[in-house]
């Protein structure tokens, strides 16, 4: 479900690495919630929301960098910034939830808006960036 396609491919070499290493940790949510065993994964779901969470804030505020520095559109940057933001309050809002009563619905639950995500957000927002980056010698 979570498997890099070049059309994810945002036209900056180091926003893809980021975006790949996000994809990884959300495939590691699907293989989880994929497992039906009966199984408590509760340590394991913990640890990769902790680390989808440090992690996108870490990409997020080197995006950010990123725009400013170039001086993007700043109307653009501010939607993109408020998209960053909506991202980081839902992951904040499904880790803080009863994961012990609820692991399969909050496994979902992530599941479902981060694709969303992926599709609204790296296929859209982020491709208005890569003519203007590309066109500052950003690749």
């Amino acid at each position: 479900m979570f498997d890099w396609k070049e059309i994810y491919g945002s036209g900056v070499a180091d926003i893809d690495v980021q975006h790949k290493r996000l994809f990884v940790l959300m495939a590691d949510l699907y293989e989880i919630a994929s497992l039906n065993d009966g199984m408590d994964y509760y340590d394991q779901i913990k640890a990769v929301f902790s680390e989808l969470k440090k992690y996108t804030v870490y990409h997020f505020e080197y995006e950010e960098k990123l725009m400013q520095d170039n001086h993007y559109n700043p109307l653009e940057f501010k939607i993109h910034k408020l998209e960053h933001g909506s991202f980081i309050n839902k992951m904040t809002k499904i880790e803080k939830e009863d994961l012990d009563k609820r692991q399969d619905e909050i496994l979902q639950e992530a599941i479902i808006f981060t694709a969303n995500w992926i599709e609204q957000h790296i296929l859209g927002t982020d491709r208005k960036y890569k003519e203007f980056l590309n066109s500052c010698g950003v690749y």
